[in-house]
């Protein structure tokens, strides 16, 4: 094959600052004096980990003690300090000042064997010279990143794209300056940070969760992007948007097929490239909306799954009230106003008014649960004698250790027994079917109906209302 036909002629060079087995130069193998204790097996770097093809990105990686890094476009984690690493790493600097271009780097907040522990609660990126560093705080999960204002829109893309990795560990940033400490017990000395630190992404708190320092004359520019194990669209930006935006020379040098200089596109590429790129744009713009209305959703729905599922108590019948009210039915916390003397709940809806009474099971239902409700039934006449009920609902989440697949449909099941009841039965299990659907008229259909088991049993007929018989077995007499 020719030159001008050999792919690799064509790739952008990229300085990488680990080797290429993806571990960093210098290898911690002394134990910690203090501890006693060996120090953290390093990592490596999660684009060899993930085994990123990088010639599908249209990259030549050249890492440490390799091939040349003065010629290289752009770099990914510099190895400043240490050894073959700084080396390269200033060789890399001469080469983009020869050719008045910017240094474009990718730093990951991660832990190669450096000076953080891989995981940990701190990560930081130290920054060139004397400018400090970068320290990211590691978030709670559920962090919500959001878009920062006013980007670039090679930047909007990137962080579009950031947004959207999976099994991120989200970080604070905040750019710090460097404590210099001087021998013979003289004082130490706080220098503080140089540059600017622009977020891409940031928390509801507005602390940036992606950004770019740049130094005093912006001769650097610094993506500092979070831990991911799925960094492949960040090369992929790197080439289509980065370089292209910041560094356009590298491209033509490389003689990219990426390089879309307009001077030399046809018209049908340039038309072509321009809808690509608007279509990439929209994309990531409805995925990030799409992602967002996600996390609302789950949000807002988690709490009454678990409560409907899972919950006990007070948690239970809180989530019950939300579930009738959603509905569309007049709730009153009977709790609240009455203390235990009550049902839960007074519900009323279509004329009619209904006392509800909310219990859990770790089992099986006990059949005596129906007799609070009785009892509050008999007694509601002296607490409420101007509000007439017409009858009672029993909501029971049964069997909550189990998982819900594996519980049984029916909270009661022995005819002679649903025969018997004069009361609504109805599971937290069905209540929640109803509810995660927004079958909102099966849920009033289900609590407003004459009284038995209709909406708990299959095929269960709707009884009319009937007069109670006696309870002294539910009372204990």
């Amino acid at each position: 094959m020719t030159a001008s036909g050999d792919r690799s002629t064509r790739l952008v060079p990229v300085h990488i600052g680990v080797l290429e087995n993806g571990m960093p130069v210098r290898l911690a193998s002394g134990p910690n004096y203090s501890t006693g204790k060996p120090p953290p097996k390093p990592k490596r770097h999660p684009l060899v980990e993930s085994g990123a093809d990088w010639q599908q990105y249209g990259i030549e990686p050249r890492w440490i003690r390799g091939l040349d890094s003065s010629a290289c476009a752009a770099a990914i984690d510099p190895c400043e300090y240490y050894g073959r690493g700084a080396e390269e790493w200033e060789r890399f600097l001469q080469g983009a000042r020869q050719r008045g271009e910017t240094a474009l780097v990718i730093a990951t907040l991660v832990s190669h064997g450096k000076s953080a522990i891989p995981g940990g609660a701190e990560v930081s990126v130290r920054l060139p010279g004397d400018a400090g560093s970068v320290t990211g705080t590691r978030l709670p999960p559920g962090a919500n990143p959001q878009l920062a204002p006013d980007l670039h829109p090679a930047d909007k893309d990137l962080a579009l794209r950031l947004s959207n990795m999976p099994d991120v560990t989200w970080r604070a940033l905040t750019l710090g300056g460097k404590t210099v400490y001087h021998g013979g017990g003289g004082r130490s000395e706080y220098i503080e940070p140089e540059g600017s630190l622009q977020p891409l992404l940031v928390d509801p708190l507005g602390a940036p969760l992606a950004a770019v320092w740049t130094p005093p004359g912006g001769a650097q520019r610094w993506y500092i992007v979070p831990e991911s194990g799925q960094l492949h669209g960040v090369l992929d930006w790197l080439v289509r948007q980065g370089l292209p935006a910041f560094v356009p020379g590298a491209l033509r040098r490389a003689r990219s097929p990426l390089a879309a200089d307009p001077d030399l596109q046809t018209r049908a590429e340039a038309a072509a490239r321009t809808a690509l790129t608007a279509l990439e744009a929209t994309y990531n713009e409805q995925k990030a909306r799409l992602n967002e209305q996600l996390k609302q959703a789950e949000a807002m729905a988690e709490p009454m799954r678990h409560a409907l599922l899972y919950g006990t108590a007070g948690e239970l019948a809180d989530a019950v009230a939300g579930v009738l009210t959603a509905a569309g039915l007049d709730v009153v916390d009977l709790d609240h106003e009455l203390g235990t003397r009550s049902a839960d709940l007074l519900v009323t809806g279509e004329g009619r008014r209904l006392l509800v009474e909310v219990k859990s099971e770790r089992g099986g239902a006990k059949e005596s649960l129906v007799a609070d409700l009785y009892r509050h039934l008999d007694t509601w006449p002296q607490l409420r004698p101007d509000q007439p009920v017409d009858g009672g609902v029993l909501v029971v989440n049964h069997e909550h250790k189990k998982d819900p697949r594996e519980r049984s449909a029916a909270v009661y099941t022995r005819p002679e027994f649903v025969g018997s009841l004069t009361v609504a039965v109805l599971g937290s299990l069905q209540l929640f079917d109803w509810w995660r659907a927004d079958d909102w008229s099966a849920i009033r259909r289900a609590m407003l109906t004459a009284p038995g088991q209709a909406a708990d049993v299959p095929d269960a007929a709707v009884r009319p209302p009937s007069p109670r018989p006696k309870r002294r077995w539910l009372r204990g007499e």
